[in-house]
């Protein structure tokens, strides 16, 4: 007796469940594998490269600062032997004149009914 069953109008053997293999010419799947791993290589390099830009600006925005660390150390140490730094009096009186140029001209747009806050920035 045959084991096969009609099911829908279509002959249904025993067997294997699932999809048939499909045939699939071997070169042609062999060149886009090809081209896959080149594509894959070259998205790795691309993700590298941008790996190494970053690293490399981070390390120098890591030596800026330890620059300016270094830089206030030395003011403390100098302010704490009694000496202020010619860097810091020039920032007092640069924010001193500042100030009195903020205080002249909001003078002149308080005629003006214009408001503003004390903050410099």
């Amino acid at each position: 007796m045959d084991d096969s069953k009609v099911v829908g109008g279509k002959v249904k053997k025993p067997g294997k469940r699932g999809r048939k293999p499909a045939k699939i010419d071997l070169k042609a799947k062999l060149e886009r594998s090809r081209q896959s791993a080149r594509e894959c290589r070259a998205r790795k390099k691309l993700r590298y490269q941008y790996l190494e830009e970053l690293v490399s600006s981070r390390e120098r925005a890591i030596c800026a600062l330890r620059e300016e660390l270094d830089m206030y150390k030395q003011w403390c140490m100098a302010m704490d032997q009694g000496k202020i730094p010619s860097e810091i009096k020039a920032l007092l009186t640069g924010e001193e004149q500042s100030k009195g140029q903020q205080n002249s001209t909001k003078l002149a747009k308080a005629g003006k009914t214009e408001v503003h806050s004390n903050n410099p920035w």
